[in-house]
């Protein structure tokens, strides 16, 4: 397990406190509908920690080519229909390009600055230069608002109990995931990026912001930068 990561609940648990079974159960949500108002059609999508395939199969059913990349196994056992790839994305080089790189699940805000930098450069490694990234960002009141929770229209609830500082700028969140005959809860670190520090980091991987594409700027739709 990852310093200051933790699991429990039923099933495996990968080394960031993620329950492959929990993950299992999560609906995709709106997220592969931002996701396809916002590329080509048919576009070939790099995913860049897909776990189970949660957003995997549905942008398989509308037609998307997806490379799914997760550095757990047992995540991977899950997908279907995808070419899949077992590695750490900070250490990712696959030697091609393409069309869209998608880092959803707030991973550019791991508590790690040199491993986000690290997610950030393999996106823009792998981006065709007239391709796009999309970035799935914490909302503005993440670690503010606190605790909250939320109640899932399929019958589970989601609490995000509290955000505590560690040092260093990184916060240690503790999640819940209650469902009728099972509760998880997920112990990690994550770094709250300003818009500013966000655009920032960008910048510095060689990449620019596009245009946000939802109103609470969650989702971002980032392009390579103009080579000089």
């Amino acid at each position: 397990m990852r310093e200051g990561h933790e699991g429990t609940g039923p099933g495996a648990v990968t080394p960031d406190g993620c329950a492959v079974e929990l993950y299992a159960r999560l609906p995709a949500g709106a997220e592969p509908d931002i996701v396809t108002a916002a590329v080509p059609g048919a576009a070939r999508i790099l995913e860049l920690g897909s776990g189970v395939g949660r957003m995997t199969h549905p942008l398989l059913e509308r037609g998307f080519a997806v490379t799914a990349v997760d550095e757990s196994a047992e995540m991977l056992e899950h997908v279907r229909g995808a070419r899949t790839i077992c590695s750490p994305i900070e250490d990712l080089d696959l030697g091609e390009s393409f069309d869209v790189v998608m880092l959803a699940s707030f991973l550019v805000h791991t508590g790690d600055a040199e491993v986000s930098r690290g997610l950030l450069r393999t996106c823009a490694r792998h981006v065709t230069e007239d391709g796009c990234v999309l970035i799935q960002r914490e909302g503005e009141d993440y670690h503010t608002n606190l605790p909250r929770e939320r109640v899932d229209p399929s019958g589970f609830t989601v609490r995000i109990v509290s955000s505590d500082p560690v040092g260093d700028g990184v916060n240690a969140v503790r999640a819940e995931y209650e469902f009728p005959d099972a509760v998880w809860t997920q112990t990690f670190r994550a770094r709250p990026l300003t818009k500013e520090k966000f655009e920032a980091a960008l910048e510095e991987a060689g990449l620019g912001v596009d245009r946000y594409l939802t109103d609470d700027g969650t989702w971002v739709r980032a392009v390579p930068a103009p080579r000089k």
